[in-house]
């Protein structure tokens, strides 16, 4: 319970901060030592982090990013509690490309946000949004809302299915969510004080009573120095993990990495962060050759990272 409250009250207060205005951006993080890839898709080595554009103004609170899987160069994107239910398309320079309206549900705290698989073995694409923050862990059941990947790039008005889920041993913060493009198995990593989360299985989610969440394994930062994780993104191959914390960028790495369980057992090495005044966004690119990242305030930098 300590470490519970002690993350709620660190919660809180980074919250607050987020409502004033935030300090300059910091230079980039650049992680000069980094350690190669080897034997998974994707880059090799990172580039330093290129700043493309900035958080635009109808995302004061951006808490997810995700790469569209339908259309080039999009990103969706949404803002955290005390919002309208909305989603958004983006390019990577804060360019608003769509606004979506969201109906079917009421969501209290949104923090992450995926696209993939609409159902296993569907070719088409769905996006995911994470009603799972919790910062006190008082919600017995938390739930993703998912809505297909619209034909175009427009203005409308879209309906979500409600999918439920618990965890077990009762409520935990979260404010990430990854999908596997291999087999649309989808997970949920908790937000912690203790280490980078506990990674949580949702197999067979669907809409109506609520699942159990099955937990699958803790990641750790190397050297054990850092916590909090405030969102994911899992590799296209299912073969690398990005995670992120309010100061650096972690990658988990596994050649032939069949499962999630499988993924679990590779190694965690930090990779190159753009420095944000709340960093709670990051995606790989669509064809997994880099990634994007993101902040709360608008008006902060969009970083990003490709191949080097």
């Amino acid at each position: 319970m300590p470490g519970r409250l002690l993350l709620a009250l660190l919660v809180g207060v980074l919250g607050a901060c987020s409502r004033s205005k935030p300090a300059p951006a910091a230079p980039p993080h650049e992680a000069t030592n980094q350690v190669p890839a080897q034997g998974v898709p994707g880059c090799t080595l990172y580039s330093a982090p290129e700043k493309t554009g900035e958080v635009p103004d109808v995302l004061p609170e951006l808490s997810g990013l995700a790469a569209s899987q339908r259309h080039p160069g999009a990103f969706w994107a949404h803002n955290d509690s005390g919002n309208a239910f909305e989603l958004f398309a983006l390019d990577a320079k804060g360019t608003v490309l769509a606004r979506l309206a969201l109906t079917g549900a009421q969501p209290r705290d949104m923090e992450a946000v995926t696209v993939g698989p609409c159902a296993p073995g569907d070719s088409r694409t769905c996006v995911y949004l994470a009603d799972i923050g919790d910062n006190f862990a008082r919600r017995e059941q938390v739930r993703l809302y998912r809505l297909p990947e619209p034909e175009t790039l427009a203005d409308a008005t879209v309906p979500v299915e409600v999918l439920p889920f618990m965890y077990p041993g009762g409520p935990r913060d979260a404010e990430s969510v990854i999908i596997d493009a291999r087999s649309g198995r989808l997970a949920v990593i908790s937000k912690s004080l203790d280490s980078l989360g506990d990674v949580f299985a949702l197999d067979g989610l669907h809409a109506g009573a609520p699942i159990q969440a099955k937990k699958l394994g803790t990641l750790t930062a190397p050297l054990g120095m850092d916590r909090a994780t405030t969102d994911a993104s899992l590799h296209p191959s299912g073969e690398r993990l990005l995670v992120r914390t309010y100061s650096r960028a972690y990658e988990l790495r596994r050649p032939k990495a069949a499962r999630l369980e499988d993924l679990l057992e590779g190694q965690l090495v930090e990779v190159p962060s753009g420095s944000q005044a709340q960093a709670e966004a990051i995606t790989y690119l669509q064809d997994g050759n880099g990634y994007l990242l993101g902040t709360e305030f608008t008006g902060q930098p969009l970083w990003l990272i490709r191949c080097r």
